[in-house]
């Protein structure tokens, strides 16, 4: 008896497809051939617009890809520069040098410095300008402030690690010193 009723059951949903099925049928014998292009015409371009955005996006990508890809090494080669600056402060402050060796250490640091510096240039790593410039905190980091009465506050008295741009993006910020007003040492008197 149970597969009796199986089949009474499928029986009534192939009967339910086909009624579907017709139902469809009837309605696209509703749509003019007119219509029908129409409607393929839309589908179409529409195809055709989602492929060229997503052509745009990949050739964007690309482009930025080979712009910035080298961004994680050009970080990572900045502290070359930043320890061959330490080299030249500590030769310059070493008192047990005497003065010929130093100046033929310094001229050999001086023109890999240079060397480095030029690279960076033709690849698009530039230094930020820092002194006596406004703080910019897009590309600048405060790390203290001096009191000065000849600079506006705000403006970049010391540089303490030089930034780096690689084209229009920051690479490195410059962490700086920047000028503040000096505090009154006089106390006022209270009001009575």
């Amino acid at each position: 008896m149970p597969e009796e009723k199986k089949t009474i059951e499928e029986n009534k949903e192939d009967s339910n497809k086909v009624k579907s099925e017709d139902k469809k049928a009837e309605k696209e014998k509703k749509i003019s051939p007119e219509e029908k292009i129409g409607e393929l015409e839309d589908k179409l371009t529409r195809s055709f617009a989602e492929l060229e955005n997503q052509r745009r996006r990949f050739e964007k990508e690309k482009d930025e890809a080979f712009d910035y890809g080298g961004m994680v090494f050009a970080r990572d080669a900045l502290n070359l520069l930043d320890n061959l600056e330490r080299s030249k402060q500590s030769i310059n402050n070493d008192q047990n040098l005497d003065e010929n060796a130093k100046k033929k250490i310094m001229d050999h640091i001086e023109i890999i410095l240079n060397d480095t510096l030029t690279i960076f240039k033709k690849n698009n790593i530039v230094p930020i300008v820092s002194i006596n410039e406004k703080l910019d905190p897009n590309k600048h980091q405060a790390m203290m402030e001096i009191e000065d009465n000849n600079k506006e506050p705000g403006t970049i008295v010391q540089e303490i690690q030089k930034g780096f741009m690689l084209k229009d993006r920051l690479l490195r910020p410059s962490l700086v010193g920047v000028s503040k007003k000096p505090q009154k040492t006089g106390e006022k008197e209270p009001k009575k």
